[in-house]
């Protein structure tokens, strides 16, 4: 019930500019999908969005916080395996929505957490020792882009939902 409340009393709106996945400078009235469209960074999980056909829905106004793995982070998955994701978009949907949780969760809201429900359904397990935060087996390199309809955190991992 607390985690619930936490969703739902987190908006927040700031006009600053961001820097996505160590790209360029994104103004914060962006889209999470203009975001990624725009930053080089993210561009496989841009493919992968549009691919599973969540383009529009990560344009819509939320809000959303994403967890976004970078072109580094795919390219840990074995080309086959990520081509065989890239070309089935219900289990593509599927690992996409397991790296959004409803609502806008800044860094320090994170950090508080011990674990946070998916859109997917499923709950990823969140942990912070020594200002590293990892969200299952993925550290956060960068936090807080923020957005016009949400917020990002840069993971340098694809998470998986369990099966």
């Amino acid at each position: 019930m607390k985690q619930r409340l936490m969703w739902i009393s987190t908006i927040l709106l700031l006009a600053s500019p961001a820097v996505a996945g160590g790209g360029q400078s994104v103004p914060a009235g962006n889209t999470i999908a203009a975001i990624v469209s725009n930053d080089p960074n993210f561009s496989t999980l841009l493919a992968a969005v549009q691919a599973a056909g969540l383009t529009q829905t990560l344009a819509q106004p939320g809000p959303y916080t994403v967890f976004a793995p970078t072109n580094a982070a795919f390219a840990k998955i074995p080309a086959d395996q990520l081509q065989a994701l890239l070309n089935n978009p219900a289990q593509l949907r599927a690992v996409l929505l397991y790296h959004v949780v409803p609502g806008r969760v800044t860094a320090a809201q994170v950090t508080r957490l011990s674990s946070a429900r998916t859109v997917q359904g499923a709950n990823v397990n969140i942990s912070a020792s020594g200002g590293t935060v990892q969200i299952n087996d993925a550290t956060v390199t960068r936090a807080d882009v923020r957005a016009s309809n949400g917020i990002i955190h840069v993971v340098d991992t694809v998470l998986l939902p369990p099966n």
